[in-house]
């Protein structure tokens, strides 16, 4: 077993210190960036639910403005007034058997994340669609 001169066993020392100080930053920055994905992930998630409610309830109602009327205030309490939320568009043929689409634009603020230099907000869009009961009669006077 030989043994390196006193020189060249000094020489390394330190460099695992320059090294965790170099990679710190990266590694904060990474965590960073999967709690901001992980947040968006979740809330595309709640505004898809709130839109699948929204078409649910506008499913249950006779005519198409009660059916818009529920499906704006069953998003707005699906979210609970955490994000602002656009008028919820609804679509469709509402007509015994047919089918009716709801469409939900929400922005959300991602500012308080600012170490990333995100922007202010993010809009999340979602759709549902929903059938119209064949046995039930709506507000068009038609029967099924």
């Amino acid at each position: 077993m030989t043994r390196q001169p006193f020189s060249q066993r000094t020489r390394d020392r330190g460099s695992m210190s320059v090294e965790v100080v170099l990679i710190t930053p990266v590694l904060v920055a990474f965590m960073l960036l999967v709690i901001a994905f992980g947040r968006y992930v979740a809330v595309r998630g709640d505004v898809e639910a709130a839109s699948r409610d929204a078409v649910r309830a506008a499913s249950l109602e006779r005519d198409i403005g009660s059916a818009r009327a529920a499906a704006s205030a069953t998003a707005n309490a699906s979210l609970g007034g955490r994000w602002t939320c656009e008028t919820v568009g609804l679509t469709g043929n509402f007509v015994a058997g047919g089918m009716i689409e709801t469409e939900l634009s929400c922005r959300v603020p991602v500012d308080d994340l600012g170490l990333l230099g995100l922007p202010g907000t993010v809009t999340v869009r979602a759709t549902s669609s929903a059938p119209l009961d064949i046995y039930r009669r709506t507000g068009n006077g038609g029967t099924p």
